[in-house]
């Protein structure tokens, strides 16, 4: 019960930090905290419902290998932004160009 109300409050900062800052580093790490808390979440769950321990570390290295991915996609996106114009903020990024 205790490791469901840690999970949230670490995904409420997460939230928090997606929706109030500005620069695209900030936002991909609130991301990396909600996707790090809902996979303790899903694996704590998973725990106390008796489910095998296998099938919860394939739970688990499922998620962290999304999570991995979500962030080279983002880190390279950020990369592109700022070497074709120099932004890095999400309020500057307001339309898309090819």
């Amino acid at each position: 019960m205790i490791v469901l109300v840690l999970c949230a409050g670490v995904f409420g900062i997460g939230l928090y930090v997606v929706l109030s800052r500005r620069e695209v580093v900030a936002v991909l790490a609130g991301v990396e905290l909600m996707l790090g808390a809902a996979n303790v979440q899903m694996v704590a769950l998973g725990t106390a419902s008796g489910a095998p321990a296998a099938s919860l570390e394939a739970t688990g290295l499922l998620l962290v290998v999304v999570a991995a991915a979500e962030a080279a996609i983002g880190l390279a996106l950020l990369l592109t932004l700022y070497r074709r114009g120099g932004r890095s903020r999400t309020d500057e990024l307001s339309e898309v160009s090819g």
